[in-house]
């Protein structure tokens, strides 16, 4: 059955063109009347907003997916895969049967397969409440089942990460049987990096560069621009610095390990080191400070020695890659503080 309004449009009504069709559709084209309000909306979303309303509603899950992942073309197919998927499958799961009685239920069901704390778990709330704020907003759904502000939740305290000493970063190497990967720590510690950034070195002008962009976390498709690495040599036991000829090893294309598929690189370089005995052993040691030991903590000693040496912070985030501000919430502590001096100075 097709509605037409004189010189306004039409919609289609899903009821058959029959006279217990008409009887049905009465209902609901004065509904959609009410909502077009002389005009203020138009025809179409008087007529969206007039289906969302009904208590007969039905989901077609599968289109709004497809609907919404247009809405979000900077998620790519494999961001898309892995952090989407997931948790708006387990949203199209609490529609089955009886329809969860809010937002926030429905929120706490989608949500309940990982973890309170995690960071999956985060990328997954957020996930879900971009599509609930889409979908209500558009009257696929009822604005009952708009997310909640906040959601019951216990977070996990972060744990420290843990620097590795220039020491400690010298036994490894010692430790690794393989070229390959001792040239990967090499590179991880003297420039700070990311794992994932060993694939995407290029040498530009004489200069080493790291071309990976990392996406900017809450900033919609915004992601980190390529920066120049600067070294920071890590020095022997009399404090020699140690120059490994790092980026002339690069430019005549010495061999890294392998590190899996794309995104994977953390994983690989984890897998690795876990099955030598000396990173072992510095994970207890980590764990004795109340700190955690991963491959991140190559990048913790880079931040480290750069404060130390009384670098000036918006240069050292520069090195890193990101932002003052995340560099003073995750690197702060690394800032040299007077107070010891101060009270040493008591002392004298």
């Amino acid at each position: 059955m097709r509605l037409q309004v004189v010189d306004v449009g039409s919609v289609m009504l899903p009821y058959e063109w029959t006279l217990k069709g008409s009887t049905q559709a009465l209902p609901r084209i004065q509904q959609i009347f009410k909502r077009w309000d002389g005009g203020r909306v138009t025809l179409t979303a008087a007529s969206q907003i007039a289906n969302t309303s009904s208590s007969h509603q039905k989901l077609d899950f599968t289109q709004l997916v497809d609907a919404f992942h247009k809405f979000v073309p900077y998620a790519g197919e494999k961001t898309w895969k892995e952090n989407y998927v997931p948790v708006l499958r387990n949203c199209r799961e609490q529609f089955k049967d009886r329809p969860p009685v809010d937002g926030e239920a429905l929120c706490m069901a989608a949500l309940a397969q990982w973890e309170q704390g995690t960071r999956m778990r985060q990328i997954s709330r957020r996930v879900l409440s971009k599509f609930l704020d889409w979908a209500v907003q558009r009257g696929h759904l009822k604005p009952i089942y708009s997310p909640p502000a906040r959601l019951p939740e216990t977070l996990k305290p972060k744990r420290i990460g843990y620097p590795l000493s220039d020491a400690q970063i010298l036994s490894l190497i010692e430790s690794i049987p393989d070229p390959r990967w001792q040239f990967a720590v090499q590179l991880l510690a003297v420039y700070g990096l990311r794992p994932e950034e060993l694939r995407w070195l290029r040498i530009k002008d004489g200069a080493l560069w790291c071309i990976y962009e990392k996406s900017m976390g809450g900033i919609k498709g915004q992601k980190t621009e390529p920066r120049r690495l600067h070294p920071l040599f890590v020095r022997d036991v009399d404090g020699t610095a140690i120059d490994w000829k790092l980026q002339a090893r690069l430019q005549i294309g010495e061999e890294l390990p392998p590190l899996r598929t794309e995104g994977k690189g953390a994983q690989a370089v984890t897998s690795y080191l876990r099955r030598r005995k000396t990173w072992m052993a510095m994970i207890e040691e980590a764990d004795h400070a109340g700190e955690q030991l991963t491959t991140y903590s190559f990048r913790h000693r880079y931040a480290k020695e750069s404060h130390t040496n009384n670098l000036p912070v918006a240069n050292i985030a520069e090195a890193m890659g990101h932002t003052m501000e995340v560099h003073l919430k995750n690197y702060g502590r690394f800032k040299p503080s007077g107070t010891g001096n101060l009270y040493a100075e008591v002392n004298v």
